[in-house]
């Protein structure tokens, strides 16, 4: 399977089994419309295209892309697909939890998933108790694996920070015993934010995400407190100081833009003018019937936005002005193990949410929702159905991604977004697939321009 495409004068065609990329001239680029059509015969391809281009092009073009194809980088055989059920047999430990530390904010987004933090539920905090609970479950849940994850999450996490302290304390308390190696990451709003909580997530975070959804007048008209005003003026000055404390690392400033905004690289642009060097502005995905959710006609207009960044970026990176963009990020040298590529983000199997109260959800995205509980910390995992059901998710048990080429670089998708959107974890979130690719083209296509 390959994939072909012209973006900012460059051909690029991408061999979907071996990963390899490669920027073509125009010929290349035409022959290989009709290289298989035409199985391989040369003098049917050249009748196709003699009004374009001499024999001798074509026949050039021709031995260049038999020469790719014996070199196992062109039109290379899948060989993945065999491997899925050894995969599904895996029976994968638990590497990472979501802990819901609050459900409960101090904003009320006009587009939270998360019902302003209550979850589908009652606002509520979890105690310290449930939290070392949910720690010796993961300790437990992980096996031998050394390194783990813990996110903790809303709501807004700064609502219940003593918490959060005493669980980062206990964690580490029990590491050595346990041969374990805690990395905590905190997503938040801002609005609480202070210089002694900054120094405390500068210390004891690896990661930190910071919610804001670019200029001022799109972040207040979406992103705003009960009183109806916005928080835009209140986080930026403590956003920028988080990031420059990092040394522009380990965060992001992570936004969402929704019809209200489609002009979207304007406020990654924004961003990266104030000075933030780590940004990840997304689609928001939610019902269709919401005044600002993306519809199909709008794609065309995100399409161009995409590339309008993408060219952009490499702009200022010739100006020593970069930046990263989150969803740009592509390695196309090594990536994430298969095992990823085929099954995504593990949720629900290595990847699990914690509720204040104590419930387990295969991840952030299903917590509340009944049909999706798994168990809680003093049990741990009871419905293996579940697990099972989530375990079963894979690029090739998806029969859309099976046949779609850039099923190695998204994995299959969100399946929260597939539940959503069809009340199944397998059939795709159409226009979340259309826009992923469309990313993926534009990351190449930088790749291609940088080397």
């Amino acid at each position: 399977m390959i994939h072909k495409y012209s973006m900012n004068g460059f051909n690029i065609v991408m061999d979907i089994n071996s990963g390899a990329v490669h920027v073509v001239d125009d010929t290349v680029f035409d022959v290989l419309d009709f290289y298989e059509e035409k199985n391989r015969d040369k003098n049917e391809i050249i009748k196709e295209l003699n009004s374009k281009y001499s024999e001798e092009e074509i026949s050039e073009a021709f031995e260049e892309i038999l020469e790719l194809e014996k070199n196992n980088t062109l039109f290379s055989e899948d060989i993945y697909e065999e491997i899925i059920p050894k995969i599904e047999k895996r029976s994968p430990v638990v590497k990472a939890l979501c802990l819901h530390i609050a459900h409960d904010c101090n904003l009320k987004c006009k587009y939270c998933f998360a019902e302003e933090g209550e979850y589908h539920g009652k606002r509520s905090l979890m105690s310290y108790e449930v939290g070392k609970k949910a720690i010796d479950f993961l300790v437990k849940a992980s096996g031998s694996r050394k390194n783990l994850e813990v996110d903790f999450f809303g709501g807004e996490p700064l609502m219940n920070f003593d918490v959060v302290k005493q669980i980062v304390e206990y964690a580490r308390s029990v590491e050595k015993e346990n041969n374990k190696n805690f990395r905590f990451t905190i997503t938040t709003n801002g609005i609480l934010l202070n210089d002694d909580i900054i120094g405390y997530i500068n210390e004891n975070m690896h990661n930190v995400v910071l919610s804001i959804d670019g200029r001022k007048e799109i972040n207040d008209s979406i992103r705003v407190r009960a009183d109806g005003k916005g928080s835009y003026d209140n986080i930026v000055p403590k956003f920028k100081k988080v990031a420059q404390s990092r040394n522009q690392t380990d965060y992001y400033v992570r936004g969402t833009f929704t019809r209200n905004n489609l002009d979207f690289s304007k406020d990654v642009f924004h961003l990266a003018d104030l000075g933030f060097k780590q940004i990840s502005v997304e689609p928001v995905v939610a019902d269709e019937k919401e005044s600002y959710s993306i519809k199909r006609e709008d794609l065309p207009i995100i399409f161009k936005e995409y590339e309008k960044l993408a060219v952009e970026m490499l702009k200022r990176k010739k100006e020593g002005n970069d930046f990263n963009f989150f969803h740009f990020m592509i390695d196309l040298s090594g990536g994430p193990c298969v095992i990823k590529r085929l099954v995504g983000c593990g949720s629900g199997t290595e990847y699990l949410a914690v509720t204040p109260e104590g419930d387990i959800y295969p991840c952030h995205q299903f917590v509340g929702i009944d049909e999706f509980k798994m168990g809680d910390v003093d049990n741990g995992v009871v419905r293996n159905d579940i697990r099972t059901d989530f375990e079963n998710c894979n690029v090739y048990s998806k029969p859309e991604c099976k046949k779609c080429w850039a099923k190695f670089y998204c994995s299959g998708g969100c399946t929260a977004n597939s539940f959503n959107t069809h009340k199944d974890l397998i059939t795709p979130y159409e226009i979340g697939c259309a826009l992923q690719k469309k990313r993926i083209e534009c990351a190449v296509m930088m790749k291609a321009a940088e080397e």
